[in-house]
């Protein structure tokens, strides 16, 4: 071995890759968002159910919730393409730039092919990689920081994150307790790197407790149903939760997560420009915000107009943050979401 040789064997991996597949910061190029024109309000719920306007607010902090119109060809592939689409023009690239589509949602058209591969195909980027990922709400911040890791890495150079759920495609109208919750609506990102290498994620974590699981599950067949919760043929393919242990798991869970995230950044909570959080509750949110200390403007909330969308709801916050110019270059901004599985997840970035 030659001297050259030697000092080339002794250099991290990383420093004699080619530049292109040198690690680069990473940076949130585009955003965008899109939801089906249909409404479904509070007053709508008090013809069918036994409940009132007042009764959801109180307890949710929902006013009304977007709905797809199946008839009109309306579902995840097509908010979810139309998401993606508008993140892209936010962009300034054309579709065919993409190398990897991740598509977070647990209401894809089938399960075989992937939503994410028909969208790839439709929206212009044949030949990019793409995969759906079922984290429930925890979706798309699961699929921020994997796309995150895929440029750091140098492995792919523009990745696009779809967080979609067409809900009312699964909920069961007849069960307050789940009807009045959710709601139709998709976000998405575009990542691309960057020579700054101060962009980017500054901390990240991704958990699951699968011993929860009968909490929050959507069954498809009759042996899906948990011991003790037997099952019908009209609960097949329709949400079923149980709300007292999901509000439960998710305030104890989200203070506790923005904690551990906020530590393993080095930062306090003050630090932080926005909190881009899963809408499922206003209770919850107002919670994480007074454990905190942070004023209003910090902690986004939309629910009111969209209710929970799901693995769609994170990507919302951040479109509407984006578009209304809040968020600013070098921005510290944390996305938390928790859901079903159940799963946990946080991803906080200098944008």
């Amino acid at each position: 071995m030659n001297p050259a040789d030697a000092t080339t064997a002794r250099r991290p991996a990383s420093s004699v890759l080619p530049a292109q597949h040198r690690p680069a910061g990473v940076r949130i190029a585009g955003s965008g968002s899109h939801l089906p024109e249909g409404r479904l309000t509070n007053a709508d719920f008090v013809k069918f159910l036994d409940t009132s306007d007042e009764w959801i607010v109180q307890r949710t902090g929902i006013r009304e919730r977007r709905m797809c119109d199946a008839d009109k060809g309306e579902n995840a592939r097509w908010m979810g393409g139309n998401a993606l689409r508008k993140a892209l023009a936010d962009a300034r690239l054309d579709a065919s730039e993409l190398d990897m589509l991740i598509f977070g949602t647990v209401t894809g058209e089938t399960l075989c092919p992937a939503t994410a591969c028909r969208v790839a195909a439709e929206v212009g980027a044949v030949g990019a990689g793409a995969f759906d990922l079922a984290a429930a709400c925890s979706g798309f911040v699961y699929g921020l920081n994997l796309g995150h890791e895929l440029i750091r890495s140098g492995a792919y150079r523009r990745v696009g994150v779809v967080g979609c759920d067409h809900m009312s495609s699964i909920i069961d109208y007849s069960d307050r307790g789940v009807a009045i919750l959710f709601g139709d609506g998709a976000g998405a990102v575009v990542l691309t790197p960057t020579d700054d290498l101060s962009k980017g994620i500054l901390a990240q974590s991704m958990h699951a407790d699968g011993s929860g699981w009968h909490d929050l599950y959507l069954p498809h067949h009759i042996r899906d149903f948990p011991a003790g919760q037997p099952g019908t043929p009209e609960k097949v393919h329709k949400l079923q939760m149980n709300g007292r242990e999901v509000f439960k798991f998710a305030v104890r869970t989200f203070g506790d997560l923005i904690e551990q995230t906020l530590t393993k950044a080095g930062l306090q909570a003050d630090q932080v420009d926005h909190y881009v959080c899963h809408q499922s509750n206003a209770r919850i949110l107002e919670a994480s915000r007074e454990r905190f200390g942070l004023p209003a403007e910090r902690l986004h909330v939309n629910i009111d107009h969209y209710g929970n969308t799901s693995a769609g709801s994170v990507p919302l916050v951040f479109d509407e943050l984006r578009r209304a110019g809040r968020i600013r270059d070098g921005d510290i901004v944390l996305f938390v979401a928790f859901g079903g599985g159940l799963t946990w997840a946080s991803s906080l970035w200098r944008v």
